[in-house]
């Protein structure tokens, strides 16, 4: 059965050496269409403090229907898979759910 909880997704992308204002101009794109879905909670863009090519992803939907949405975007499809993946040397993403204690 499909998660009708929030959904966040962590994604860690680890960007090639000379392209990370090419992927941060790219991102700013994918960040202002994914906060504009329906089922977007949140979608926020951290550098890390000790490797600037590090670019750290916390998004929030309001269910796994919602991340499905989200990945079958033409932005996503376009920017993120076309544009950005090719750029990047390494890509980490975690889906999770909140567990309430």
């Amino acid at each position: 059965m499909e998660n009708q909880n929030p959904v966040h997704v962590f994604a860690t992308w680890k960007v090639k050496e000379g392209q990370i204002e090419n992927v941060l101009h790219l991102l700013k794109a994918v960040h202002n269409e994914s906060i504009k879905e329906e089922g977007n909670l949140f979608y926020k863009v951290h550098q890390s403090n000790s490797d600037v090519n590090t670019i750290v992803l916390f998004e929030g939907y309001s269910n796994e229907a919602a991340v499905a949405e989200h990945r079958n975007s033409v932005h996503f499809k376009d920017l993120v898979l076309g544009k950005i993946v090719p750029l990047l040397e390494n890509r980490e993403i975690v889906l999770a759910t909140v567990l309430d204690f």
